[in-house]
């Protein structure tokens, strides 16, 4: 019997996206948790810029077909599936045609980040947990790797938190080297409040920046592991100040920095 059910929620995952040692991770993550004897189910978007039939994703019509209301406007929910076989793994996608046909990732061919990231990012998380809800799967850990993925703890703990499928998830919040300039649309936080969220937490989202995003985020994480070397300091020392528990990043020998993971899950 599998020792956890392990939902990872990830911004990239390889090899849907080029390699990176931010893609591989998550993809290691899960691999090597499946192979620890965890239950596991991975969502990533579905990106314009994944070849479809490279990587054979094909529609789940059974969940598909749902309508999300974002900033005011229906958006249909889609959702895909494709298979790692070397892996042993199967990876739900989360797609739109609004917000995900464009044949990019976060950034435009310029480099400068899609306005409506907010709203994507809001899609993203509420279609993902809808999902899970379908499949009446209930994971005991939610591992949130990206901040693409990072308001997903908050939709747990404040809109989904009388979900006997959710009520006693713990939620993981990787702190990695995905930092982005500038900030999100400064309506996020007009947008969340939209979706019934009062807390004091969100003032620090009156400026949107990665920083605040993640201030918001870790007052709903269970627990915190540091994926990067080049992990934003600053945000890994305010969740230390705000006594979560930490995992310091892990480098060295593969097997027992996942047998750290492993560890780390089991504790919390």
């Amino acid at each position: 019997m599998a020792t956890n059910k392990i939902l990872y929620v990830c911004q990239e995952i390889s090899p849907y996206l080029p390699e990176s040692d931010f893609s591989n991770l998550s993809l290691d993550m899960a691999r090597q948790m499946q192979e620890r004897g965890a239950e596991v189910r991975i969502f990533m978007p579905r990106y314009g810029c994944i070849n479809e039939r490279r990587n054979q994703l094909h529609e789940v019509i059974r969940l598909s077909g749902m309508n999300l209301i974002i900033n005011d406007n229906d958006h249909q929910l889609i959702i895909k599936v494709a298979s790692i076989p070397a892996a042993r793994l199967q990876v739900y996608f989360i797609d739109n045609d609004d917000y995900f046909s464009r044949r990019a990732v976060l950034k435009d061919e310029d480099g400068k980040m899609f306005e409506d990231n907010d709203d994507r990012a809001i899609f993203f998380a509420r279609g993902m947990l809808e999902t899970v809800k379908k499949l009446r799967w209930s994971p005991t850990i939610v591992h949130c790797h990206g901040w693409f993925s990072a308001i997903v703890p908050m939709y747990l703990k404040k809109v989904f938190y009388d979900d006997p499928l959710f009520s006693d998830v713990k939620i993981v919040l990787s702190i990695s080297d995905d930092k982005f300039d500038g900030t999100l649309n400064p309506e996020l936080k007009q947008k969340l409040e939209g979706e019934g969220i009062l807390d004091s937490v969100m003032s620090v989202l009156e400026e949107p920046s990665y920083q605040n995003l993640y201030r918001f985020v870790i007052e709903y994480a269970d627990g915190i592991v540091v994926t990067s070397p080049n992990a934003d300091q600053e945000v890994v020392e305010y969740a230390r100040s705000r006594g979560k528990k930490i995992l310091d990043y892990q480098a060295g020998d593969s097997k027992e920095v996942f047998d750290n993971y492993k560890r780390f899950y089991d504790e919390l």
